[in-house]
């Protein structure tokens, strides 16, 4: 008869978490959003004096750095009320495919690796080189305006701010 614990590709259940465990761990997921809206709110002027400056085309390639550096982290540090809305959604592009080509890009990439004790050069031997390519294409669609929701060339596009400010 067939373990419980173990399915068919080999992988094992971990023991069962008690309350006490769930309750820590969702404490320290607390504590790590909560430092994340203090950083956000701590570079605020630098986002609004010089992040909201920088041309779309640069943030999307700029946040490859997402690949070694946590998403949330650059996320909560660069994103800002301030900026218009094609440079939030070019940035977060290069946040969200830049951050899946190494393992620290993501907490998930860090689980996913830990549990099918994935190596950091057996993932970036296949990571990098697709994220690249994908890079480049959304890219290409991005200075194409195929995303109708990116237009740069029009000076009617809101802020963050502004949009938040007609929803409420």
């Amino acid at each position: 008869m067939k373990d419980a614990k173990t399915n068919e590709l080999g992988l094992v259940e971990e023991a069962q978490e008690g309350i006490k465990d769930i309750i820590l761990r969702t404490g320290k997921i607390y504590l790590f959003v909560m430092a994340l809206v203090f950083l956000g709110t701590g570079f605020k002027p630098v986002v609004d004096t010089y992040i909201s400056k920088i041309p779309y085309q640069a943030l999307y390639w700029i946040n490859i750095v997402s690949a070694v550096l946590d998403n949330a982290t650059l996320a909560a540090a660069e994103i800002g009320p301030a900026m218009e809305m094609h440079q939030i959604k070019a940035a977060m592009l290069g946040l969200l495919i830049a951050g899946g080509m190494l393992i620290p890009g993501n907490i998930p990439n860090i689980i996913a690796a830990g549990k099918l004790k994935i190596k950091s050069k057996e993932w970036a031997e296949i990571g990098v080189p697709v994220g690249l390519i994908i890079m480049v294409v959304y890219f290409g669609f991005i200075m194409l305006d195929l995303d109708k929701g990116i237009k740069p060339e029009k000076k009617i596009e809101k802020t963050y701010a502004q949009v938040l400010k007609n929803k409420i």
